[in-house]
């Protein structure tokens, strides 16, 4: 059932209004009765008016039930004194079948005793997927409730990226829109933002500092925009990045000069408390003709080196490696050896969707990508590997027909992809992670949004 208005959402009398603020009164009814149909109603709807009546409706039920969102940044600082660590953090972006998959990872976080994981969305993929910061929220929130979740939710924007091209051509206008979108992904309970203004370097100059001034200067003043916008009482966890992956190797002299011309120009503010890295990796992984994915050797050595002088010099958390889930199983459990502190994830959910993914509708999807992407398409593509790199581009136009896929077949999905974590979450050693979680992230009061 899709909801028509806020009032046949309300009638039914299981959800106390208080004001702006509503609580839960019948735990098991809102489960089974009014939790699927805000599902329905946030993905099939066309009301906007509707759909952000929801999205509030799902983070006051979340507070209500001890669910809230948060900022990482306290254990972050507690990992850069070496209070804490062991672990590598999944940042895990969710493109499709969000509200199916989070619960998931909630099944699987719950059986080894953690709550130390991510949901996070990039800028490209909130216009691709076609799902807001609000709707994202909403949507894992409400994944929670139905497993029964408590505690923090670390909801995080992935790659907030200055674009060369658009910082260029109307540098006004980009930083608007960048700062427009950092505000509505704060307001939906954003509490940790990665910028990447990593674009802006310049490796045509020889100077380490003219390659990195435009990078640790943007940086900087994103830095000090989110300090002014950021809830009182909640630091927000900013996260830097000193090289664009997909490029050249990241270099501890790098992460020095970005470092030191950053701090100069945060002065006494709070700043980054992670940095991104290449240490060998490319989003999506390297196709190779026939579609599959080219084995990729990560540089461990790298990793460990800059993780250490991040630790060491500037007290941050340690490095964070992109690009990683298409690697091989045999890479993961070297990332928390490494003392890389966070990880993203994101491609090889994605492929697991499309290989279950029913042949007609496949094919359709495929046809589509062939119609509207033809531009795209490289000279020296195969077919596969046209349709590997674009095929992210129709989960935003398909979504309803996906989200509209069958119950068992949906099953199946988070079946497979349920393994997929518990083989993660084992070897970047989560288990009964919980109580050092719970030690730094305190929840507290969230004004409405």
């Amino acid at each position: 059932m899709v909801y028509k208005n806020k009032k046949e959402i309300l009638r039914t009398g299981k959800i106390k209004v208080e004001g702006n603020y509503f609580k839960v009164k019948d735990i098991p009814y809102f489960k089974k009765n009014i939790l699927p149909n805000l599902v329905n109603t946030i993905i099939l709807s066309e009301s906007k008016t509707l759909k952000r009546f929801c999205y509030q409706l799902a983070y006051n039920c979340g507070l209500s039930l001890g669910i809230y969102p948060a900022s990482i940044q306290a254990l972050y600082k507690a990992c850069g004194r070496k209070e804490a660590g062991g672990f590598c953090v999944p940042a895990i972006n969710l493109r499709t079948l969000t509200f199916e998959l989070a619960q998931t990872v909630f099944e699987v976080a719950k059986k080894i005793n953690s709550n130390l994981f991510i949901f996070e969305i990039a800028k490209s993929e909130i216009g691709y997927t076609w799902q807001s910061p609000q709707e994202y929220s909403a949507l894992i929130t409400l994944a929670a409730i139905k497993q029964g979740y408590k505690g923090p939710l670390f909801f995080q924007g992935d790659h907030f990226q200055t674009e060369i091209k658009k910082y260029k051509n109307d540098f006004t206008q980009h930083i608007k829109d960048l700062k427009k979108l950092i505000k509505e992904a704060i307001e939906a309970g954003f509490y940790n933002i990665d910028i990447d203004s990593s674009t802006l370097v310049d490796l045509s100059k020889k100077d380490l500092y003219a390659q990195q001034e435009l990078n640790y200067k943007t940086c900087a003043y994103f830095t000090k925009y989110l300090r002014r916008i950021q809830p009182r009482g909640i630091d927000v966890s900013i996260g830097g990045e000193i090289g664009e992956i997909g490029g050249a190797n990241s270099k501890p002299a790098e992460l020095d000069t970005f470092m030191r011309g950053y701090l100069e120009e945060i002065g006494s503010r709070e700043g980054i408390s992670k940095i991104s890295v290449q240490a060998g990796t490319k989003h999506g992984g390297v196709v190779l003709p026939d579609g599959s994915i080219a084995k990729v050797k990560i540089d461990f050595e790298t990793l460990n080196k800059l993780s250490k002088i991040a630790k060491d010099k500037y007290k941050l958390a340690g490095a964070v490696q992109h690009g990683a889930s298409t690697l091989p199983n045999q890479a993961f459990h070297h990332f928390p050896k490494q003392g890389c502190i966070e990880i993203h994830l994101a491609t090889q959910f994605q492929n697991i969707i499309y290989d279950y993914m029913p042949l007609p509708l496949k094919e359709k999807i495929y046809s589509w990508l062939d119609k509207n992407f033809y531009k795209e398409r490289q000279k020296d593509w195969t077919d596969d590997q046209f349709i590997y790199k674009l095929r992210k581009k129709a989960l935003g136009p398909f979504k309803k027909e996906i989200y509209q896929l069958p119950a068992d077949l949906k099953d199946k999905i988070k079946s497979v992809l349920k393994e997929e974590f518990s083989f993660l979450f084992d070897k970047l050693n989560l288990k009964n992670t919980k109580k050092i979680v719970n030690k730094y992230i305190k929840g507290g009061h969230h004004e409405i949004r």
